[in-house]
Order: structure tokens, then sequence, then C-alpha cells
């Protein structure tokens, strides 16, 4: 298997048949996994597999246009990187695409190696936010194995609160808000009050 389908599927969607099968035909010839849609309603009610992958998008759809399922995907909180595809430049458009999250804008016909750079480009940034949705995950079920009390010394830490400020706070002795802080650290898998800051800024909303 070549290297590049590891690393997920190119969804594509275009109305124009021939332009859509070339592209295809160009991606699985360098290793891409390719889905092909004729239109941004057919791609929408499409299973995707939970794998990286990306979205290589006509702007000038009928229906639903390029632009439109861009916005879509932004209001659902779909993540999926996308690189458009114009057969007219279009400054103000694709200022508006990349400032919406795009990883960027060709124009057709478009140059194989700048199509293969651009699909690689979308295909790891899904890649790291993945990678990052899961940190976040692993660190909200450790954080669930934290205590109440566990739970307001973090809460006090990641503050830069002393020990003895913390204690002072919480209304108990030194020596347990050092045993509460030892078992946060250990169940938290940091090794630093550095490590563990940047663990709380995942769980944000649950601090």
């Amino acid at each position: 298997m070549p290297a590049d389908t590891l690393h997920g599927v190119v969804h594509v969607v275009d109305d124009d048949a021939s332009v859509r099968s070339a592209l295809a035909r160009l991606l699985r010839h360098a290793g891409f996994d390719v889905r092909q849609y004729a239109s941004a309603a057919e791609f929408l009610v499409a299973d995707r597999a939970d794998s990286p992958c990306c979205l290589l998008l006509d702007v000038g759809l009928p229906g639903m246009d390029g632009e439109a399922l861009q916005a879509a995907l932004v209001r659902k909180g779909d993540e999926l990187p996308i690189v458009f595809l114009t057969g007219r430049g279009d400054i103000d458009m694709s200022v508006r695409a990349m400032k919406a999250g795009a990883v960027d804008f060709l124009t057709k016909p478009v140059k194989r190696d700048a199509l293969i750079q651009a699909t690689r480009s979308a295909l790891d940034r899904d890649a790291e936010q993945r990678a990052r949705r899961q940190e976040v995950r692993d660190a909200a079920l450790r954080f669930d194995t934290l205590t109440v009390r566990e739970r307001e010394v973090l809460a006090q830490v990641v503050r830069g609160k002393l020990n003895k400020e913390i204690a002072s706070d919480l209304g108990t002795s030194l020596r347990t808000i050092k045993a509460h802080r030892a078992h946060v650290m250990s169940k938290m898998q940091v090794a630093s009050v550095a490590q563990l800051v940047g663990v709380a800024a995942r769980l944000k909303d649950r601090l």
C-alpha cells in the first residue's frame, strides 16, 4: 500500500464528472485514497470513516456552492480541512475561504505538484486536529478520576498558588495539600506544574 493511503481519505466534490475523475485518478496515482461526489448535498449525506481526511472542493457547485458547504461545516463544528478549487481567480473569495479555515485555494487547471502538496497539508492538519482532540478526551478521562478536593487543589495549583496558600484557602493542613497535590500529579500523568498547566488549558471548560 502506498504510504499516503495511510494518511486518510481525500473527498473530491466537483459537479463536472470529467474533472472529478481526472482529479481522482491523479490523486490515486499519487497514493491517496479518494471518494468522489457530484454535489455538496451528496457529500453531506455520505458516511465518513473515522480517520484523517480532507475535502477537495469546487467553489462553483450548483445548488449549495463550495463557500456555502464550508459555512455549513463550520456551523456544525466540523473541522474538516478544505482545499478549494475554482475555474477563475477570485481574490475576495479566496480571502474569505482562508479566513474561514481553508488550507489552500487553487485555480483550475490545477498543477499536479500544487494539488499533491495542498492535499498532504490538509491531511496533515486533520491528523493534528484529531490528535489534539484525543489528547483532550484522554485528559478529561484522567480528570474524572480526581476527587472533589483534588480538583480544587488542581485549580489552585494551575493559578500559581503555593501549597501553604492553598492550605489556607481550603482550610486544611499543608501536609494534606502536599498529599492531594501528589495524587493530582500522578492521576493526571504529569511530572511538572508546567505540564499540569498545559493539560488544564485543554480542560478549561471543566475547571
